[in-house]
């Protein structure tokens, strides 16, 4: 039997890992930072329940002794709790912070033996087309300092540590998913907006197109990276490429809403952009990235991992049901 840790369990693209992997008959490990805490796990979870099939331990990125304790046992690593900082105000710390979680998940799995460490990087790691007329892949590469965002710098600084330790024989596997959507998003990471669309409270949106791919899909991809995919390399996992106007339009229809009614283009863009800089938290501080969203090409996965996608409507109907279970719709 295969024996697992799941960092990030608790959260949207962990908690399907976790599903996939039980499925498959594998032994898991979830790690989580409180002892009450389930995501949306918790018809896969019982007060003291160790039946060989799904282990609670308790631990935090921050502290490499727990991160050691919770490898015990286990033969393959899913990182899928990285930094997620918002703030510009206190963006060098935040990334300081991120890269230190980092090596302390390297360093533990490097001590505890890991075969292979997947890693759930960010569709924000890859940059623009180096040839114009093309899709962007993996060969393209964000530039450091271009976007001046929390969550762009720190997801590339985590990506270039994985990689680095790739190359001195640690087996780490790193993929890229794009914007994830689909029933388990307990903390709304990615799922706000369309929840928003959903209720018909949602009247403007960005001109800007994406990509997209539902959390099922991603979590089979990291299950097959297990077996398939190339340390020391990045993985590009992607379904659709769409505007994010046909997304929460979709999302507003399948509920009976209205549709976004107004669409910023880039001049109104920069505007909202800087008004968004002064929320609370920097919350609002996405927006000045929306110009550094772009379509991108899946070949690799498709060829490599057997990457497999389903429709874009049957994502968000999921979605939609997951929400209405929740009492959120």
């Amino acid at each position: 039997m295969v024996n697992c840790l799941v960092l990030g369990a608790t959260g949207f693209i962990g908690g399907q890992i976790v599903r996939a992997a039980l499925a498959r008959g594998w032994h898991v490990v979830g790690l989580r930072r409180r002892p009450d805490a389930i995501g949306d796990l918790a018809d896969l979870t019982t007060v003291g329940r160790e039946d060989g099939m799904l282990t609670w331990r308790q631990g935090n990125l921050s502290d490499a002794d727990s991160l050691a304790a919770a490898m015990q046992g286990c033969e393959i690593v899913f990182h899928c709790a990285g930094a997620y900082p918002h703030n510009p105000r206190t963006m060098d710390r935040d990334i300081g912070r991120a890269v230190r979680e980092m090596q302390n998940v390297l360093g533990a799995a490097r001590r505890a033996g890991i075969t292979r460490l997947i890693y759930t990087s960010s569709y924000t790691t890859i940059g623009r087309p180096a040839e114009p007329g093309r899709l962007a892949d993996e060969r393209d590469f964000y530039v450091p300092g271009s976007s001046g965002d929390p969550y762009y710098e720190a997801k590339w600084a985590m990506e270039v540590e994985a990689l680095r330790v790739a190359q001195t024989g640690l087996a780490v596997v790193v993929l890229c998913p794009t914007a994830v959507f689909g029933p388990g998003d307990v903390h709304l990471s990615v799922s706000g907006p369309l929840l928003l669309a959903a209720r018909g409270r949602l009247p403007i949106c960005p001109e800007a197109t994406l990509g997209v791919i539902d959390v099922r899909d991603v979590a089979a991809a990291h299950i097959a990276a297990v077996e398939r995919g190339r340390p020391g390399t990045r993985t590009i996992l992607n379904a659709h490429n769409v505007t994010l106007y046909d997304v929460l339009a979709l999302a507003a229809r399948l509920n009976g809403a209205r549709p976004p009614r107004f669409r910023l283009g880039p001049r109104m863009l920069r505007v909202a952009a800087a008004i968004g800089q002064l929320a609370p938290g920097g919350q609002a501080s996405f927006l000045k990235t929306v110009p550094l969203w772009q379509p991108v090409h899946n070949a690799r996965a498709v060829a490599e991992l057997g990457l497999t996608t389903r429709p874009l409507a049957e994502t968000l109907t999921d979605a939609l049901a997951w929400f209405r279970g929740r009492g959120l719709l």
